[in-house]
């Protein structure tokens, strides 16, 4: 293996990172065409709060849970306390305008003035929310646009877009941001109003500094070079935040690094080679959901495979690597590429973990525990969280 370092040099950037966790992950999903249930499942913010601090506690990776409003309404002081009685806090506040009737042709873009004021207030509701649990960042997915052509005004949608996204900013407070994410198509399949980083990045740059993109990894299309999205992002200082899925089609929202794992280590690396690893302007989230799997493990299995591949990312001879691209020799920077994430880091970081007073194998630390037998136990009666609740 071609390195100039060793496990041990790489472990305090470890130590440092941070990857947040969705709340709706704890929730019922399934396909485009059922909601699975599943016995435990949270029935209320409470309980998804639980599920993610189990997560943490046996990872030491995810301290912070993110928000979806509707979803998860409740006493957000109570919630607050709730979450920090259990070692973690309160996060980015995702906004919904996907699941109301009159946002069927739009909602930030809508002709209707009436719809979209009702859209953007929305938006300052969620602000509200911001407020009341200190959280820094409101992240947007605009899932409008039009399915035939000429069924829509592409240009008016854009210009609504850009005058309500810029009521939304003007309400952030002075150490609060906007994240727009993109999505190349789903659920408008002619098409969406917010398709890829260019149009994101060309309405957040037009509105000031604290407004920023945000990266999902599963909305792009089949071959897209995702990596060279973050490093563009991270070299025009527009990437605010990451959601980390996978994808196989389209937006499959699986465990993160399942279907490519070099792809994750490819961002990884342009992660690292752009400044963003552990950097507190960039926000490492989940975004997946999880239908056959069981969703504590799913989620712990998707923080480790982040800081696997972060590990081996770090690995990476980056002196070595520099020398041979400028030396125009393709194999060897290819060679010390490869060699990096080929590098088997899983036995150091279980005895790193352990030495840190963490489950060598968190997995089955957490089969071992009992957690799912008891909130299996505990869970009955109500009605489980899911999409739309």
């Amino acid at each position: 293996m071609s390195t100039s370092r060793t496990f041990a040099d790489i472990t305090d950037q470890l130590a440092a990172q941070e990857i947040e966790l969705p709340s709706w992950a704890f929730g019922n999903s399934g396909t485009r065409f059922k909601v699975f249930g599943t016995p435990g499942t949270p029935r209320d913010p409470f309980e998804k709060i639980a599920d993610a601090a189990k997560v943490h506690e046996l990872t030491g990776l995810a301290p912070q849970v993110a928000l979806h409003i509707p979803w998860d309404l409740c006493d957000f002081a109570e919630l607050d306390a709730h979450a920090r009685g259990l070692g973690v806090r309160l996060g980015t506040i995702n906004s919904n305008t996907f699941q109301d009737d009159d946002f069927k042709f739009g909602a930030l873009t809508h002709e209707d003035e009436r719809i979209r004021t009702k859209a953007i207030e929305h938006h300052l509701e969620c602000i509200d929310v911001m407020d009341r649990t200190g959280s820094r960042d409101l992240k947007i997915w605009v899932a409008e646009g039009s399915n035939y052509p000429g069924q829509a005004d592409m240009r008016g949608r854009q210009d609504r877009l850009n005058d309500s996204l810029r009521t939304i900013y003007d309400r952030l407070g002075e150490n609060q941001r906007m994240v727009l994410e993109y999505k190349f198509f789903e659920p408008s399949f002619y098409h969406t109003d917010v398709p890829d980083w260019g149009t994101s990045y060309a309405q957040v740059a037009a509105l000031g500094d604290r407004a920023l993109v945000c990266l999902d990894t599963g909305h792009h299309a089949p071959g897209t070079n995702i990596e060279f999205i973050v490093m563009q992002l991270l070299r025009l200082g527009k990437l605010g935040s990451f959601d980390f899925n996978s994808r196989f089609y389209a937006d499959d929202d699986l465990i993160v690094g399942a279907a490519d794992p070099f792809q994750l280590f490819r961002i990884i690396h342009e992660v690292i080679r752009g400044g963003g690893l552990n950097s507190p302007d960039i926000a490492f989230m989940l975004d997946q959901c999880h239908n056959v799997e069981n969703k504590i493990e799913g989620q712990i299995r998707s923080v480790l495979n982040v800081q696997e591949m972060t590990a081996r990312a770090l690995l990476l001879d980056t002196e070595a690597l520099t020398a041979a691209q400028r030396a125009g020799d393709v194999i060897a920077a290819n060679d010390i590429f490869m060699d990096a994430f080929y590098t088997d880091v899983r036995r150091d970081l279980s005895e790193w973990r352990a030495a840190r007073g963490l489950p060598a194998d968190p997995i089955h630390a957490f089969r071992d525990s009992g957690y799912q037998e008891r909130i299996a136990a505990d869970r009955i009666g109500g009605t489980q969280a899911g999409w739309g609740a």
